[in-house]
């Protein structure tokens, strides 16, 4: 399979908005790279996507290899047992190459961002975006955990872009069944304060070049 293209998505409505999510789940958001540019009234993050409009070709090619396998078709038929044809399609055979990428997500004409259940003292953690939520004056991001970053906005103004070249994985990110993500306790507004009346992180602040 050749190397993806990159993707660039623009977003002005609830409809569009539900594409970039399906785009960006399971994406990892180092806090470090979460930023509110105030002044222009902008968000933007700097996040590590994994590839899911390439799974589906990714997942047949690697049948495909199998399936071309002489050794590995005999052994996944043989006895008709599934422990067989686990052994030799999850183990013996071929793995899917999936891919992941760098990611740039902003977000203009925002008003206000509030930051609930995200421990904005640590700035080392890496964020697990599980969805985004949007209507036409507000976008919520759910991360694993519980955590989730609010938006106000006048309007709907989102892009995305991938940056950098989609490197392979053969790691494909699962989910709990169960739907748990835990309890959320506000931790304050950016740019306001933090837990306990400190001084939140400035997330209004540029990141330093490089």
């Amino acid at each position: 399979m050749a190397k993806p293209p990159r993707l660039k998505l623009r977003a002005r409505d609830p409809g569009d908005m539900d594409v970039i999510a399906s785009m960006l789940q399971d994406a990892l958001v180092p806090l470090t790279e979460v930023t509110f540019l105030r002044r222009e009234r902008r968000f933007v993050m700097v996040l590590n996507r994994f590839l899911w409009e390439r799974v589906e070709e990714a997942e047949a090619e690697a049948a495909a290899r199998r399936a071309s396998d002489p050794a590995l078709a005999s052994e996944a038929d043989r006895d008709g047992e599934e422990e067989a044809r686990d052994a030799a399609f999850d183990e013996a055979g071929p793995r899917p190459t999936y891919y992941r990428s760098h990611c740039g997500v902003t977000f203009d004409k925002v008003e206000a961002v509030r930051i609930r259940g995200i421990d904005q003292a640590d700035r080392n953690q890496i964020l697990n975006l599980l969805t985004i939520a949007s209507e036409p004056r507000r976008v919520e991001l759910h991360f694993s955990g519980g955590g989730r970053i609010l938006l106000e906005v006048s309007a709907l103004r989102c892009h995305l872009q991938d940056f950098d070249e989609p490197w392979p994985t053969w790691s494909r990110p699962g989910h709990d069944e169960s739907g748990e993500t835990g309890e959320a306790g506000e931790t304050g507004e950016a740019g306001a304060t933090g837990e306990a009346g400190a001084p939140a992180p400035d997330l209004d602040a540029p990141k330093p070049a490089g």
